[in-house]
């Protein structure tokens, strides 16, 4: 551990997890890009560790242009061959149909909603309506969330998916009690904002 902070117990577990733990989990992101990585991962992650995603990221990023959602969105089969064969990313042609299938989907939420984090932080819970942290897998509102983005046309999007990507970006703050990225992760959303919680800014 890089020092002797009391941290969520999962980021103890891996030497890659303490750095994406302090830094990055849970802290507020309002970038559509970033966004749209996050939610992808995640669908990726499905059956698999966070570790093995986290340690594959770079190559994710890579792969898919940044997560640059008009590129994404005009890959085709030669692209998804070459993904194919890309070991340093999870190899599931069905996900990685699903990121690019997603990314269109993205372009047209973007279009009717102004952008994906408005979209996204339209689905922020009430703190007080949440349970203890790290015991839920779901929500209400990712529930919602995904089943809104069903409709839309988005693939491997399902309640738990949405409820890891919304504790990624911050929309919940998931941090143990006892951790001390819980109180900063608490100011960083207050700082946050309206305007941002709206999409606009980062």
């Amino acid at each position: 551990m890089p020092d002797d902070r009391p941290r969520c117990r999962w980021a103890t577990t891996a030497p890659e997890f303490p750095r994406y733990h302090d830094e990055e989990w849970g802290r507020p992101v309002a970038d559509d890009r970033r966004l749209f990585e996050k939610l992808c991962l995640e669908g990726f992650q499905s059956g698999l560790s966070w570790r093995t995603i986290l340690t594959k990221r770079p190559a994710f990023r890579a792969g898919f242009a940044d997560f640059d959602m008009a590129r994404v969105a005009a890959f085709d089969e030669t692209d998804i061959e070459r993904l194919l064969g890309d070991a340093g990313i999870v190899r599931h042609r069905g996900k990685i149909e699903a990121a690019i299938n997603n990314a269109g989907r993205a372009l047209e939420l973007i279009e009717r909603e102004g952008s994906l984090a408005a979209f996204a932080w339209s689905y922020e819970p009430d703190a007080a309506t949440l349970g203890e942290p790290q015991t839920m897998s779901t929500s209400p509102e990712s529930v919602a969330m995904s089943k809104e983005l069903k409709r839309r046309g988005w693939k491997f999007v399902g309640p738990t998916t949405v409820f890891s990507f919304m504790q990624a970006c911050g929309i919940v703050n998931d941090h143990e009690r006892g951790c001390f990225a819980r109180a900063e992760v608490d100011a960083a959303r207050a700082a946050f904002g309206r305007r941002a919680r709206r999409g606009v800014g980062t």
